[in-house]
């Protein structure tokens, strides 16, 4: 499985899936990683784990069609098969999805389809729920409504702050997501010989 990361910020989630990768646990090959944002610290962390780091910006585009026309001619040229988004913070529009259909992945801080969006943590711990968690699911033309590959459920206790609640949510994401793409590259594996 040839995949490509896309990531907007620190890059916690590549550092959890390329460890992950390093150690044979997820049959995947890191064709590259990209961020829509040059000084992402999640390209600083592909350089130190030696995989080839690409960034450019919409802005550098008259059109969001020409900016993903460009991703696009870079996933194909790295002969890339599927795209994990950890913490990509753009919506992927049709040239992507027509492009990888039911082969792009997100990674989501709240129990979908509840608290979607930007602020998933932030807008469960103030929404005063007893429980959110992470969901794992595929991309689709809506803000987090693909089909879910995977979900775990995380408790919000009566003494939580938005930090720990933070702090918990990640620690799922980062034991999760490896766990999920293994699982993902295992079957894609056995459906390609």
């Amino acid at each position: 499985m040839r995949a490509a990361i896309l990531a907007s910020g620190n890059g916690s989630n590549f550092e959890a899936i390329i460890t992950a990768v390093k150690k044979q646990e997820i049959a995947m090959e890191v064709a590259f990683v990209f961020s829509d944002k040059k000084e992402a610290f999640v390209l600083e962390r592909a350089k130190n784990h030696q995989v080839p780091a690409v960034s450019f910006s919409p802005n550098e585009f008259s059109s969001k069609e020409l900016y993903e026309t460009e991703l696009l001619r870079l996933l194909e040229k790295h002969q890339v098969e599927w795209v994990i988004l950890a913490g990509y913070m753009r919506i992927v529009g049709p040239c992507l999805l027509t492009a990888f259909p039911q082969r792009i992945i997100n990674i989501h801080p709240s129990l979908l389809p509840d608290f979607p969006g930007l602020h998933g943590i932030r807008d469960a711990f103030f929404g005063k729920v007893a429980q959110t968690g992470v969901t794992i699911h595929y991309i689709d033309a809506g803000i987090d409504t693909g089909p879910i590959i995977a979900q775990e459920v995380v408790e919000i206790l009566p003494n939580e702050t938005l930090e720990s609640l933070e702090t918990k949510i990640h620690q799922v994401e980062h034991r999760l997501y490896p766990k999920v793409l293994a699982e993902i590259s295992d079957n894609y594996k056995g459906a390609v010989k």
